[in-house]
């Protein structure tokens, strides 16, 4: 992999040729140091001291542009003279010929000679590198010493012309990489001047664009601020297209140098990671790993873009970034198939070693706390025939000592994420070992029979690895360590079966390699550490303890001083977590025991040993193991937090007098005691807080439901008073109608009307008698409320809740008194209507005693046509008194009805106000409030349509009767006429 900031000159193309004959430059250089005929040659110093005279005095642009031609020839040559002599110079030419690019080009690129450090190869060997540097790093900061010039410097990288834009990139790229932070800070407070460096990625010419990205990784580094300002200025949408245009991990150079970019952007960088993760930047990276069949032949341009982007990958997921950025960008990977991309990597065929290993480490920082990627990871089978867990697969890789060392690391990391914070990936685990699940045909190999393997193999490194990944396995689990004790393992044919705890003690005695024995002892400590049943196990066999004291009591070697340390650490815990359930191993005898024949003191410095070793401290930096060679491959990360954790714990037991233990012992149960009773009274009071919340929320929703009747009721109100004066109106008038029409426009209109009336009073029935079964369904369901009210009232003790519910029912009291004035209102409105019934009845009456009303005026002027009417009026007259009879029948019923349901109501009320009326019986109370006056209203409504319908009748009547022919008189005809009867029949009386 090409390392950030290494030499990139074989990037750069060929430097096109300025305009002009070359011949001409050549001339010039000659004119001015004397041709060949002048005698001696002068010196370099002497040729650039005139160059510059004539760069400082010339009036004609053509001199002075060539004269800083010749200095660009000589500053790579004579760097040093032409620093110190020219820069003042080739800084007013910027000033002052801004106009002529060419001179500008010039310039520039003299400049960036003498700020550069990329030499010849032949000059490189003439001067040491730290000179170079440090020339390079002068002459930079006599540029930059007035900021202006770099000001300057930026206006012409907006110039579009190629002689001017390109040189400036380089030179700017040159000057961050002699004083980056400097000149970071100038380019940060200068206008827009980050801004105008983001428009080189849009530039057509791909040698400014490529150069532009060299330019910002450089301006990028270590500057968070300038950092946030690019990710914000499109770099990520413009930095993904390049990679995309350029073939993806089959690109070139230009990848890479994108890829560093987006490194610079994204490490450490929290707002950076964010903004690309809600940008949808994550999802457009799975193409970069779509690998194919065969992968053999990568060239290594490809290796090299495909680590930096798997690089790329575990910068947004590293376990230094804050945990729910870590956790976002884990689950996202996930859902847009990246995850699932990798893990085709890992299982791929003919895949490159350093690749491949890469890919592990991404893999385990993807997955590393996230359970749903474990529990995918533990799902993906590589192609094998079986089909083989991925998991098992790394485990033999592991535990294999052909495979390479890092590769070897990278597994055990893989393993170690797998199992982090995963109880159910740790249980399975522990599974394979047990029993019960072991099988017994020997036709596929376990994890756990791969771990127990390298547990017990003769490579160290194997029993290292294979012990540190248990360990994990059993890490903050304290049912698996006690499940784990039921491992049996068979040493020997003819032998019994020995507990795998037994087994990691022989070997530990056995005196092995020091690598194996601090991974067994690491193993035990995790194992041991808040599990009293494994250490009574321990403890059980009664030559662990002869051999940990004899081990720390032994003055050894500087290599056996680990050993000595862990051991005093495991005998640390056999006290500290001993439940004194065996006589002999009591606390008090153990440390008895450590004071005379180890010390107290000897004991806790041996203690000490571990925290203070070199191997120690690395380990404890970061969660993946990186070792420069397996000797040095001793403690895991996970194992520095507990000895960190113990440490001091365990110096406190040591020092401890037996009153003090009992004293710490009834401390901690009554601290149990305690939590058990806080435990229990904040689950009442949880359940207390979360049944008085229900009761707030239902006693405002009814209090909603309250303002939203009252406000219905004051509508309908407004409106039952506007059909009052409408139907008082249209009594008016059809009472005038009926009194003044005649008797053949009354017989038809009560032949027209009379049925329609009939059948209105029979839909009124209707209604009621469905009222009344709305009324009995309303009954049920509150009866079936109280009983649940009750129940409620029954369960619910405490005072908290009785408080709140003697609120409701004060509450409720209030409601109810407002139901009860909202009834008076009803009953109000009933009685209006059974008014409007009982004068509907009269207009009836009065419409029969028409019906059967001999008309003096009929028979006088036809008289043929009377007994026709006579007995059509008699037929009526018998319908319409046997409809009358029925009518009168259905109303009694009605009545009763009507009487039966008052009866219902009055109990219901009763019963209602024996209960104290519930927040829930208010509620249902509410709805038969709107139902009730849904009803008046539709009532009202029927009535009035009832009237309008007969006043539309009698007009309809009037106007057959005028197309038929017949008179049809108004109220002052019909006067007049009746006045001339009486006028006639006194007449008639004096002459007889």
């Amino acid at each position: 992999m090409v390392e950030p900031g290494a030499a990139r000159t074989c990037r750069r193309p060929r430097e096109p040729e300025r305009a002009g004959p070359p011949r001409a430059a050549m001339n010039f250089l000659r004119g001015v140091m004397g041709g060949p005929s002048a005698g001696a040659q002068p010196s370099g110093a002497e040729t650039i001291q005139k160059l510059c005279d004539r760069v400082a005095s010339s009036t004609l642009l053509d001199d002075r542009r060539d004269a800083v031609r010749a200095l660009k020839s000589l500053s790579k040559k004579y760097r040093l003279e032409v620093g110190f002599q020219a820069m003042e110079h080739l800084i007013n030419v910027l000033q002052t010929d801004r106009s002529d690019s060419e001179i500008i080009g010039y310039t520039l690129d003299t400049l960036f000679n003498i700020v550069s450090n990329d030499l010849e190869e032949e000059e490189q060997e003439e001067n040491s590198q730290k000179q170079v540097d440090d020339l390079g790093r002068q002459f930079t900061e006599i540029f930059i010493k007035q900021q202006e010039n770099v000001t300057l410097l930026l206006t012409f990288l907006e110039e579009f012309d190629f002689q001017v834009r390109w040189p400036g990139v380089k030179l700017l790229t040159s000057l961050l990489k002699q004083q980056g932070p400097q000149v970071q800070q100038i380019i940060l407070v200068s206008p827009m001047g980050v801004s105008r460096l983001m428009d080189l990625l849009a530039d057509s010419r791909e040698v400014i664009r490529n150069d532009g990205v060299l330019l910002l990784q450089q301006l990028t580094k270590s500057n968070a601020a300038i950092q946030k300002i690019v990710a914000f200025e499109n770099a990520f949408e413009r930095l993904l297209d390049i990679v995309t245009d350029e073939g993806n991990s089959d690109g070139g150079i230009v990848v890479e140098d994108c890829l560093l970019l987006l490194q610079n952007l994204l490490k450490n960088n929290n707002s950076n990671q964010n903004f690309f993760k809600e940008g949808s930047y994550i999802q457009r990276m799975k193409p970069w790993f779509e690998v194919g069949d065969d992968n053999s032949g990568w060239s290594a341009q490809k290796v090299t873009n495909l680590h930096l982007m798997l690089q790329l990958v575990r910068v947004l997921v590293s376990p230094t970034n804050p945990p729910g950025a870590t956790s976002s960008c884990q689950k996202t990977m996930f859902h847009c198939g990246l995850l699932q991309q990798l893990c085709t990597i890992l299982m791929a065929t003919g895949v490159p070693a350093d690749i491949l290993t890469e890919t592990i480490n991404t893999v385990s920082e993807v997955i590393r706390g996230c359970q749903i990627n474990q529990d995918y990871f533990a799902s993906v089978n590589a192609p094998s025939n079986p089909p083989r867990s991925a998991i098992v697969v790394l485990l033999m890789s592991m535990v294999n000592e052909r495979q390479p060392f890092v590769l070897r690391c990278a597994v055990l990391y893989c393993f170690q994420c797998f199992l982090y914070k995963n109880q159910k990936g740790q249980g399975e685990i522990v599974s394979t070992l047990l029993p019960s699940t072991i099988d017994a045909t020997g036709n596929s190999v376990s994890a756990g029979q791969l771990l127990c393997g390298g547990l017990f193999s003769t490579d160290s490194l194997s029993n290292w690895c294979a012990a540190v990944a248990l360990a994990h396995a059993l890490q903050d689990n304290a049912t698996l360590k006690e499940q784990l004790l039921r491992v049996q393992l068979a040493t020997s044919i003819g032998n019994p079966p020995v507990s795998l705890l037994q087994q990691c003690t022989n070997i530990l005695s056995q005196g092995s390699k020091v690598q194996t024995r601090v991974g067994l002892l690491m193993l035990l400590c995790t194992w041991l550490s808040d599990c009293p049943i494994a250490v009574t196990h321990f403890l059980h066999n009664s030559a662990n303890i002869p051999f940990l004291t004899g081990q720390i009591a032994e003055n050894l070697g500087e290599e056996e001083q680990l050993v000595q340390g862990l051991c005093a650490l495991l005998l640390g815990i056999c006290i500290y977590y001993n439940d004194n359930s065996l006589e002999n191993c009591r606390k008090e005898k153990l440390k008895q025991l450590i004071e005379k024949r180890i010390g107290k003191e000897n004991f806790i410095e041996k203690l000490g040993f571990i925290s203070k070793h070199e191997l120690y401290s690395r380990a404890a930096q970061k969660p993946q193991p990186s070792f420069s060679s397996p000797d040095h491959m001793m403690f895991d990360h996970e194992f520095t937090k507990l000895v960190k954790e113990l440490e001091g714990i365990i110096t406190k037991a040591i020092y401890k007098s037996s009153e003090e233990d009992k004293q710490e012992e009834e401390v901690k149960k009554t601290l149990e005691q305690h939590d058990n009773i806080v435990t229990h009274y904040k689950k009442v009071i949880r359940e207390q807080d979360q049944q008085l919340e229900e009761l707030k929320q239902k006693v405002n929703t009814l209090k909603s439901q309250n303002e939203q009747l009252q406000t219905a009721v004051t509508q309908q109100m407004s409106q039952i008073q506007q059909h009052k004066d409408q139907y008082n109106l249209l009594k008016v008038q059809l009472g005038k109608d009926n009194q003044h029409h005649t008797s053949h426009s009354n017989t038809l209109q009560m032949n027209g009307i009379q049925p329609e009336e009939i059948s209105k009073l029979r839909q009124e029935i209707e209604e009621l008698k469905n009222k009344h079964e709305v009324l009995q369904g309303q009954l049920r369901e509150k009866d079936s409320v109280i009983e649940n009210m009750k129940s409620l009232q029954s369960e619910t003790g405490t005072n908290e809740q009785s408080s709140q519910i003697t609120a409701g029912l004060e509450h409720g009291n209030e409601l109810h008194r407002e139901l009860e004035a909202l009834r008076i209102q009803i009953q109000s409105q009933s009685l209006d209507i059974s008014k409007l019934q009982s004068e509907k009845q009269e207009l009836l009456q009065q419409m029969g005693l028409f019906r059967t009303t001999p008309y003096c005026w009929g028979k006088a002027k036809n008289t043929a046509s009377v007994p026709a009417l006579g007995d059509s009026s008699a037929v009526i007259a018998a319908k319409n008194s046997e409809l009358e009879g029925r009518l009168l029948q259905e109303i009694k019923e009605l009545k009763n009805d009507v009487k039966a349901l008052s009866e219902e109501k009055a109990l219901l009320k009763q019963h209602l106000d024996s209960v104290n009326s519930t927040v829930a019986v208010l509620q249902n109370e509410k709805s038969k409030l709107q139902q009730e006056v849904a009803e008046s209203k539709k009532e009202q409504d029927d009535l009035l349509v009832l009237l309008a319908d007969q006043d539309q009748k009698i007009l309809a009547l009037k106007n057959k009767l005028k197309e038929l022919g017949e008179p049809v008189e108004d109220e002052d005809d019909i006067e007049s006429g009746d006045q001339g009867d009486e006028d006639e029949e006194e007449e008639g009386e004096e002459e007889d």
